[in-house]
């Protein structure tokens, strides 16, 4: 079996308007990267300067300038900005959503004519520079293309993006070269850190864009085998490696195979397609079960009981590298402030629990502000990832005490949801923020005192599996 990366990247799902039971746009992605590193959860508020700004990154000399007018929005970035800010995931107060990165891989082929730039746009900066200048899930596409084309990329990576409308997939292929593709309404799509978009038709505009003079370089340097005239991104610019059979293939298997059940693949297909139809539609419970997943059900679980070698074969969707897990939701017909939702699991998503933000938010709770690598009670990263420290050692024995948890979680933030739609007409922007702040720090608390009340009570039922314990009658 190959040698696996050395860090764990993430896996993501979209789904378009048509293919979610409510007519929701949802992106989403697992941020994986090692086993502690904690989060924090912000908002930037809006802010107008009087002449553009220039930004410049700390871990690799990226620079770029930005508008005068920077939209407030959520953020999810790293406890140290020591290399970088790395805000991951948001949405911004036009509606328009945003996660980043999917890590991918080029292959060297295509980096001999366009290698990535030391000093090129990267995951610690993308977000930063992206979300808060967008009006459109479009607008955010175009504006990463220039900034790739402009100043180059220091990394292949899958970029997601979405609007009350439309769903984008934005890939970066080698140093200055990328596509894009509008996912269709009534499809979906999942990616596990391989470059995932195939056939590009460039005489569509309305679902494709890409680099200005991508077709004359992959001509000019003869990188495209097909003899039919096709240009597949994925087989030109990606990778087929024998680490994709086991690391990243079988994420898009499972994941097809939850939506689409009825059809027989193999976890190691280099070739299952980027977008398909769902079986049913797909509502964003199924989104978030889809992050939470670890091949259950199947002989690959590596949490069930499968043959030893069968559970240690495929790098699982939720694992334990995670750092956090996120749905970004925007439903339609109704305001801003309550149509987006940022669904954030901190942590392990198996072992946490998807707590629910409106984009209207003024600010997070202080808890989800705070948390460095020393462990803090009062740190909401620290108190989700304690459950899952505690959950780990005896998993068969705790783990439906932690789903019955999840549940009761899930059943009251829906409810809260349910009260927060029905007042959102009768309320004016500031207070719809106001309301949803307060609606928002609710949810949080509920689940951070669930999560705290769980931690406790795994503490002393672990105590019976001390291996100093003794038990009388089994001595005699």
């Amino acid at each position: 079996m190959p040698k696996f990366p050395e860090y764990d990247a993430c896996t993501s799902i979209l789904v378009g308007k048509n293919a979610s039971v409510d007519g929701s746009t949802m992106i989403g992605r697992n941020e994986d990267c090692k086993a502690t590193w904690p989060k924090h959860f912000i908002v930037h508020p809006h802010k107008e300067y009087k002449e553009e700004q220039l930004f410049k990154a700390k871990e690799n000399g990226f620079s770029c300038t930005l508008p005068k007018v920077r939209y407030k929005y959520t953020a999810t970035p790293e406890w140290t900005d020591k290399e970088g800010l790395f805000e991951e995931e948001g949405i911004n107060e036009k509606g328009v959503a945003m996660s980043a990165t999917e890590s991918a891989y080029s292959n060297s082929y295509v980096l001999g004519y366009d290698p990535l730039l030391e000093d090129g746009i990267s995951e610690a900066s993308i977000v930063t520079v992206v979300l808060p200048y967008a009006d459109s899930a479009r607008d955010a596409v175009n504006r990463l293309g220039e900034i790739v084309s402009t100043h180059g990329a220091a990394e292949s990576n899958g970029i997601l993006f979405s609007d009350a409308d439309e769903v984008w997939y934005f890939e970066i292929g080698s140093g200055h070269h990328w596509v894009a593709m509008k996912i269709p309404d009534d499809s979906y799509a999942v990616v596990s850190n391989r470059l995932a978009i195939q056939e590009i038709d460039f005489t569509d505009n309305d679902n494709f864009a890409w680099s200005k003079d991508i077709l004359a370089f992959v001509n000019d340097n003869k990188l495209n085998k097909a003899n039919d005239g096709t240009f597949n991104f994925r087989e030109i610019f990606g990778t087929r490696s024998e680490s994709d059979l086991y690391y990243n293939n079988p994420r898009v298997w499972y994941g097809q195979r939850m939506f689409n059940p009825e059809i027989t693949q193999d976890p190691e297909d280099y070739d299952m397609p980027f977008v398909r139809k769902p079986s049913k539609l797909i509502s964003v419970q199924d989104a978030k079960d889809f992050l939470a997943s670890h091949y259950e059900g199947t002989e690959f679980d590596p949490v069930g009981k499968g043959p030893i070698e069968s559970r240690k074969r495929y790098r699982p969707i939720s694992l334990a590298k995670a750092q956090e897990s996120h749905v970004l939701q925007i439903r339609p017909n109704l305001p801003i402030e309550v149509s987006g939702i940022h669904w954030l699991s901190m942590g392990v998503a198996a072992q946490s629990v998807f707590v629910p933000f409106f984009a209207g938010i003024n600010d997070t709770p202080k808890e989800y502000k705070i948390g460095d690598m020393t462990y803090d009670p009062k740190s909401a990263y620290w108190i989700f990832k304690l459950v899952g420290v505690l959950l780990d050692p005896h998993y068969n024995h705790f783990v439906d005490v932690v789903g019955d948890v999840q549940e009761r979680l899930n059943i009251s933030f829906q409810q809260k949801i349910n009260q927060v739609d029905a007042k959102a007409t009768d309320l004016d922007h500031h207070e719809l923020s106001e309301y949803t702040t307060k609606i928002s720090n609710e949810c949080a608390e509920l689940a951070m005192n669930s999560y705290q009340n769980l931690a406790y009570k795994l503490i002393a039922a672990s105590t019976d599996f001390s291996k100093l314990n003794y038990n009388t009658d089994e001595n005699l």
